[in-house]
């Protein structure tokens, strides 16, 4: 056979990229997830003028993403003076005898190593609805602790 009749597998176009996995979640997000969103889709559109095969399939994927998540977000703005802990609140917690700050925000803002949770995170769940000075279980990499609420704090996320 002639080899004007085969097709070389390095000819082939590389798959397209996995969709990003969305969250079943309700997509709850701060003022400021919400701004997030919106810039993240700006910064794609712009970038896609300039980008061709592999790298604007990645953009049209990642488009794909946030657009969705704007399409269902929900944006929730914090209670100024919140009695419990609650989405949007900022906790200070003691947690293996140090203190820490977070803040609870939707899943597409968090950033654990900034001190931002998603409200669906083990940590937020465990915490969700806790006052100051209260103690609750929550268990962490097969064992269990007591993280107490030192102050919550409500304003902007």
């Amino acid at each position: 056979m002639s080899r004007a009749f085969t097709r070389e597998i390095d000819d082939a176009p590389p798959p397209p990229p996995a969709e990003r996995t969305m969250s079943s979640a309700p997509n709850l997000v701060t003022p400021r997830g919400a701004r997030l969103i919106g810039e993240a889709i700006a910064r794609i559109g712009a970038q896609m003028a300039e980008a061709s095969g592999e790298r604007l399939a990645e953009l049209g994927r990642d488009l794909r993403y946030w657009s969705a998540r704007q399409a269902v977000m929900q944006v929730v703005t914090p209670e100024p003076d919140p009695g419990t802990v609650c989405f949007g609140s900022k906790v200070e917690i003691e947690r293996g005898g140090r203190a820490v700050q977070l803040r609870i925000v939707g899943e597409d803002e968090a950033d654990p190593a900034a001190g931002r949770i998603a409200w669906t995170s083990p940590l937020a769940r465990a915490l969700e609805g806790a006052e100051a000075g209260e103690s609750v279980p929550f268990q962490a990499g097969g064992r269990a602790e007591e993280i107490t609420v030192l102050r919550i704090a409500g304003g902007d996320a």
